[in-house]
């Protein structure tokens, strides 16, 4: 199967691999083709939005997250970008099993120690066009309107107090922070949601040491966000 033509209407990134094979699972009739980050499929029959719509694996991590972002928008030129997934919350600040609609990111692990240190973390913030979208209490679910924090490793219950008097962080992911950068570099309209699958404080994490309550955590998450993500395509139309 070759490649739909651009533009498209919408390409979903997904980023992490267990998040990925819960996605392809529950969308078991895609035929799947390679990418250099991994596999994508077309889903257009699955959303009536007058478009395409692409699933692209985005991989996990920065790094990957944010070339794959730029490999969709070269590719496929969307009208829309998504990123789908999980995130960790801060316990006492957000719920697990909320879904948290990204209005900002911000890259902190970024440690500069010749210059100003706040320039750098500046220079990665990256505001989220949500212009776009109704009030919260018309949007297709419940969500947590607010900022993440990202970076190449999880939360660390050391960091949290810093995240939270820094930042106001509730949540933290690997990817958001440079699919967000990206877009915004493009010109490239984004909505981002990351539903949280488990809970860090300053003792630990409750999915620390194994990937058993990961799993069914976005297990659950990714199917809830796939449930709901036709009402937000129809709200990009």
């Amino acid at each position: 199967m070759t490649s739909p033509a651009g533009p498209v209407f919408a390409v979903v990134i997904i980023s992490a691999d267990i998040e990925w094979a819960v996605a392809c699972a529950l969308l078991p009739a895609a035929s799947r083709q390679e990418s250099p980050f991994g596999t994508w499929f077309p889903a257009g029959e699955l959303f009536d939005v007058g478009g395409e719509v692409i699933f692209l694996q985005g991989g996990w991590g920065k790094i990957a997250a944010a070339a794959s972002a730029q490999y969709a928008i070269d590719r496929w030129q969307p009208r829309l970008l998504i990123n789908l997934g999980t995130c960790g919350g801060i316990r006492g600040r957000i719920e697990r099993g909320e879904v948290l609609l990204v209005e900002q990111c911000v890259v902190y692990d970024i440690y500069e120690q010749m210059g100003d240190a706040e320039a750098h973390i500046d220079h990665y913030r990256t505001a989220v066009d949500l212009s776009w979208l109704p009030p919260v209490d018309a949007l297709p679910q419940a969500v947590h309107r607010g900022l993440i924090v990202s970076a190449d490793r999880d939360l660390h219950p050391d960091d949290i107090p810093s995240l939270v008097k820094r930042f106001d962080a509730s949540a933290a992911d690997w990817e958001s922070g440079a699919i967000a950068w990206v877009a915004a570099r493009n010109q490239t309209r984004l909505l981002i949601l990351r539903g949280v699958s488990d809970l860090v404080d300053e003792t630990g994490g409750e999915a620390y040491g194994g990937l058993d309550f990961f799993r069914q955590s976005a297990t659950k998450i990714i199917s809830n966000l796939l449930h709901h993500l036709p009402a937000w395509l129809a709200l990009a139309r």
